[in-house]
């Protein structure tokens, strides 16, 4: 089985429990464990908020977009925005790194993503936005008599 979807959002902080619901409704045809829905479920939350706050500076008139990937049993996501960029993806992916001090930002963001993902891939330059790939392998659930 293979199944997609893409939706695109205004980037306003309002809109990241949004992308959360549609990721995780989206997913659960899968059948996911509990666990694994939340993982998810946060890693857009962290993804989609780096792109507004970080990527867009918190300015409304910008998009950010989803695309998600279902296969056997694996969550292939996308967020992309079209902001900023980052200058040092390495740097940007330290723990407790924050380009938004002022703001009181943890900088575990990344690190969230790259501990509840399999694989994370993080394609930004300055100026043109950063799009974060993403995979999951689900578990194999065993169906019990």
């Amino acid at each position: 089985m293979k199944n997609e979807m893409f939706v695109e959002f205004a980037s306003v902080s309002e809109n990241e429990s949004f992308a959360r619901v549609t990721v995780a409704s989206f997913v659960a045809q899968l059948d996911p464990t509990m666990d694994e829905l939340t993982e998810i479920k946060t890693v857009v939350s962290e993804a989609v908020t780096n792109a507004i706050i970080h990527g867009y500076n918190n300015e409304p008139g910008h998009h950010v977009s989803i695309s998600c990937v279902l296969h056997e049993d694996e969550v292939e996501l996308t967020i992309k925005d079209t902001g900023t960029g980052i200058g040092d993806v390495n740097e940007a992916r330290q723990p407790l790194y924050t380009s938004k001090p002022e703001l009181e930002r943890s900088g575990m963001g990344f690190t969230i993503i790259e501990n509840f993902m399999d694989v994370l891939e993080i394609i930004s330059s300055p100026e043109t936005g950063t799009t974060v790939h993403m995979t999951k392998q689900l578990s194999k659930k065993t169906v019990s008599k």
